[in-house]
């Protein structure tokens, strides 16, 4: 199981950060409030039903993704969705004010092996950022690209002077994101064995119907056989 990764996306960060302080839209209080404390505010570049004032990345009563009016302002950001080539869900710009703190939490199903990947493209940081997944601290800087494990329990805390702004991209796993992290510096650690969902997987991926899905479910059939013979 991938915890994070550092992925080979070039970015064209001198241009995003202008985009991003050129927008003069309001920003969202996140809604999570449990979640965190201090301020934590959100900008919906794409959303379900396309309103930039909808800042939960979860499709509600059958709507659809759809880029908001904001993402016309930000040609930089919409070339990094489209270079990705795999369907695109929510797109979101998050400020982690000064001093705020994100707590421990897990967002559940939201992780690569289980068929979506969470992106994080630092906008603007500091060195006071502290972003962990699970007890691993994760230092990202301004332009890199990184997958987090959202599955999995992490936290961030801004101790700096100044606002820690990410582009967070909730992607669809196919062939082409699958071949992106193939190239990416990864960190890993076994998960916990579940063999009904392992099952699933394989059943879902020799659907696809696809030489790079069909390969990964004979390399997780190989990982069952494997646990099964040591059972």
């Amino acid at each position: 199981m991938i915890c994070f990764a550092k992925l080979p996306l070039k970015v064209s960060i001198t241009d995003i950060q202008g985009e991003v302080s050129s927008i003069t839209e309001s920003w969202h209080p996140h809604l999570n409030t449990f979640d965190y404390q201090g301020n934590w505010e959100v900008l919906s570049l794409r959303s379900p039903g396309g309103a930039s004032s909808t800042i939960i990345p979860d499709i509600i009563n059958g709507s659809v993704f759809m880029d908001t009016p904001l993402m016309d302002t930000c040609p930089s950001i919409k070339k990094i969705t489209e270079y990705l080539r795999c369907p695109i869900m929510a797109v979101r710009l998050l400020n982690l004010k000064s001093g705020a703190k994100i707590k421990p939490h897990k967002d559940n199903e939201l992780a690569f092996e289980k068929g979506e990947a969470r992106i994080h493209i630092p906008v603007f940081t500091n060195d006071g950022v502290e972003f962990y997944v699970e007890d691993n601290l994760v230092k990202m800087n301004e332009g890199e690209c990184w997958y987090i494990n959202a599955n999995l329990k992490h936290s961030v805390a801004n101790n700096g002077k100044s606002d820690r702004i990410h582009l967070v991209i909730d992607c669809v796993v196919n062939d082409e994101l699958i071949k992106l992290f193939d190239n990416a510096d990864k960190t890993s650690r076994d998960e916990d064995y579940n063999m009904a969902e392992k099952l699933l997987i394989i059943e879902a991926l020799r659907l696809q119907q696809t030489p790079v899905a069909t390969d990964l479910a004979i390399e997780l059939e190989h990982e069952l056989n494997t646990f099964l013979k040591k059972v």
